[in-house]
């Protein structure tokens, strides 16, 4: 795979392809990005190991695409959500890959799971969760804060919304960096290996579903899906795909958005104080960090009828890839958009969750978790001091960390 030299910036406009793992795996996006939005917002990419491409790169342009499913496609029917084409036994049909009316369907089967008062009632064991496993961390001694602290949080809240055996949770971590990877899927041997964890996650909760049918229904996810009309007779591939889809939704986005906290936070260390002083900037802060940090860095959409995106024509066929991580680095919306700024006026303007009718059902419960861990940390008088590099996942979709080694400190 070819790479970027350097950054992106003395190359050719069409020799730049913002799918190139190193770009993520080394963090050196910003600048590429920041080219596009300046010289070519809707670029066109030939040869990319993924296929041609359209990448869209501005604020605007994202919502202007993701407010248009009827012409802009998410449906598995044209390869899905993701830039890798997956056909076959390997295409997954999911909601959020399905257009209207079946995405409106499955979607309002989970969508309760996420209400208010459901989202009030998980407050409660999210905190206490946090709590003690920020109690039994060590202060003053190095560790890896996404093994002991996002996987963990995020992992176990899955577990609860499955109500999945609490011993077996981080079969969920395993089925979720395999299913979001998408470098492993565009390679043939990794992903049959890839698609086997993902049978394996099928049958497992495909035993869960079958008990929950045989019993009245209850308040987890599972329950839900299994006595609903649009996903209680799902065929075998579908179920993978939503299995999938709630899983990678709701740990990798959330588990990214807790290490980007910690990175954030000591990039720009006097934020933290500003918390400190002010609490009340706690809500605001939150929204800061998932723009920032951009937890997926894409999505994918299919022109199904020949259309134009701010003035640039496209045909019918064409794919789509709306870039969520430009978009909020956008100085047209976000002045200043590098800076991480917890005051930030407009920051939940971001396009973390997308835009629309697919825009993240999870999107409250993500800000819950991430809210409650700022607002222990600080109850505490704790900071995650980074105290090394981070090693980051190495694909264009998931936007996320291996390892991020860190030191608690009181302040």
């Amino acid at each position: 795979m070819a790479t970027l030299a350097p950054f992106g910036v003395d190359v050719p406009l069409s020799a730049i392809d913002v799918s190139d793992a190193t770009l993520y795996a080394n963090d050196s996006w910003r600048p590429v990005f920041a080219r596009l939005r300046a010289e070519a917002p809707v670029h066109f990419q030939a040869n990319s190991p993924f296929g041609p491409y359209w990448s869209v790169t501005r604020h605007a342009d994202i919502m202007a695409v993701e407010a248009r499913p009827d012409i802009f496609s998410s449906s598995h029917e044209f390869g899905g959500i993701t830039i890798v084409d997956l056909f076959g036994e390997f295409n997954l049909p999911q909601f959020i890959a399905m257009d209207r009316p079946r995405h409106g369907e499955q979607r309002r089967v989970v969508a309760p799971a996420f209400g208010p008062s459901q989202i009030a009632r998980m407050a409660t064991e999210v905190r206490k969760r946090t709590c003690e496993l920020l109690d039994g961390l060590p202060v003053g001694e190095a560790f890896d804060w996404v093994d002991r602290v996002s996987i963990e949080l995020t992992t176990g809240m899955l577990a609860i919304l499955f109500d999945y055996p609490w011993e077996k949770r981080r079969d969920l971590t395993l089925w979720s960096d395999w299913g979001g990877d998408i470098e492993a899927a565009l390679n043939p041997d990794t992903n049959l290996i890839r698609h086997q964890h993902l049978l394996d996650m099928t049958h497992a909760l495909d035993e869960l579903m079958a008990q929950r049918k045989a019993q009245p229904p209850g308040d987890d996810l599972i329950s839900a899906m299994a006595h609903s009309d649009a996903m209680g007779d799902m065929p075998f591939q579908e179920r993978t795909g939503n299995y999938i889809l709630l899983i990678v939704g709701g740990n990798d986005t959330t588990r990214n958005s807790m290490s980007g906290l910690v990175e954030a936070f000591n990039r720009f260390d006097g934020e933290w104080a500003r918390l400190e002083a002010d609490p009340a900037l706690i809500g605001n802060a939150v929204s800061e960090v998932i723009r920032w940090q951009t937890p997926l860095s894409h999505m994918r959409r299919t022109a199904v009828a020949d259309a134009d995106i701010a003035g640039v024509p496209v045909k019918k066929g064409d794919k789509i890839v709306v870039w969520y991580i430009s978009g909020n680095r956008d100085d047209d919306v976000f002045p200043d958009a590098e800076r991480f700024d917890v005051s930030r006026a407009n920051a939940r303007r971001h396009l973390s969750f997308g835009f629309g009718v697919h825009r993240c059902v999870g999107a409250r419960l993500a800000e819950l978790q991430v809210s409650i861990l700022i607002e222990e940390l600080l109850a505490r008088r704790l900071f995650p001091r980074q105290i090394g590099e981070a090693t980051r996942v190495a694909q264009c979709f998931v936007h996320g960390f291996r390892t991020l080694p860190v030191v608690l400190e009181r302040r």
